[in-house]
């Protein structure tokens, strides 16, 4: 099972950031893993008739990260005893600075709790959006009022978002891990859902128009079950990986939904009351660095719930070290 090793968990300003904290926390205790905890502080502009980077603005700078670093450790004081932490004071752009860190240290997860909705009443802020886009490692948004632990876990696979198998195979394998891992670890509901649409039912209407209506439905009927053995397949070898004991008390529930993945998963996640949707970040462009595709941000734009979201295998992130 994925086991983490460098978690870097996100203090946000505004929000409680206590529930993220805390679940990094005990992440780290379960899997003896290194935890570094940042804040990011933006970087303060000179004024009207201020050169940038003189004293005033200097000390400007200086006065904000020194009240950052005093709330920092009063906020991590009660941890200390838990596990072996770290704390940093980040400058500059929030997700460039949170993206940068984990390629100077190798993080291998990022620990968040979302900015605050705006007046759309989206989950995720304009941050977060750049890091489920940008960063290299998963990414874990939590809300604010996050519960301590998970009564139900959604993990979305797709059958469908990668021409290449082995991406597509190590993918969907991290997501099953990763949810199901979590509700082992907080006694949850474990969800697995695949969402399709007929290939060839549009074809056969457009191209076969001397097909009976009959016809056609034996051919969608047939795609199900198809669709419907793969899915029972694949989280079948769930097996493999923890246990016939352990997968036994798990018992995934399966849902195949025939629609598109932006209506049916968010439906989904709404009608059992998911706390955490895990799913992947998926371009369809082709184009290095672009990560998040219509149908994944479209999800996202959707549930009220925390999200897990992790990259297919060779993602590079379009964000340098430096400037």
């Amino acid at each position: 099972m994925k086991r983490f090793t460098n978690i870097l968990c996100v203090i946000t300003p505004g929000v409680d950031s206590k529930p993220a904290l805390e679940r990094a926390v005990t992440l780290a205790e379960n899997n003896q893993a290194k935890l570094v905890v940042v804040a990011v502080v933006e970087r303060i502009k000179a004024g009207i008739g201020l050169p940038a980077g003189g004293p005033v603005s200097d000390d400007l700078q200086a006065a904000v990260i020194r009240t950052r670093e005093s709330e920092l450790a009063a906020l991590l004081q009660p941890y200390h005893e838990r596990v072996d932490l770290q704390d940093k004071i980040l400058v500059g752009t929030p997700f460039l600075e949170i993206i940068r860190e984990v390629l100077r240290s190798g993080h291998d997860l990022v620990i968040k709790t979302a900015e605050k909705p705006d007046w759309q009443r989206r989950l995720f802020g304009s941050d977060d959006m750049h890091l489920l886009r940008k960063c290299p490692c998963p990414v874990w948004l939590m809300r604010s009022e996050e519960k301590p632990n998970y009564r139900r876990i959604l993990a979305a696979v797709d059958f469908d978002a990668w021409p290449d198998e082995g991406q597509e195979e190590a993918t969907n394998r991290l997501i099953l891990e990763l949810a199901s891992s979590l509700a082992l670890s907080d006694f949850a509901e474990l969800h697995v859902v695949h969402a399709w649409v007929p290939i060839a039912e549009s074809a056969m209407r457009v191209f076969g128009s001397d097909l009976s209506e009959d016809a056609i439905a034996a051919n969608v009927e047939r795609e199900r079950r198809e669709r419907q053995a793969r899915l029972e397949r694949f989280v079948g070898r769930l097996r493999e990986w923890i246990g016939e004991e352990t997968y036994g008390y798990l018992s995934p529930q399966i849902h195949l939904r025939q629609g598109s993945a932006r209506k049916e998963i968010p439906a989904l996640a709404g009608e059992i009351g998911a706390d955490l949707v895990v799913m992947g970040t998926v371009a369809r462009t082709g184009i290095p660095g672009f990560i998040i595709g219509n149908t994944a941000e479209a999800i996202l734009s959707q549930i009220d719930c925390s999200v897990l979201a992790v990259k297919p295998e060779g993602f590079t992130t379009p964000v340098t070290v430096e400037d």
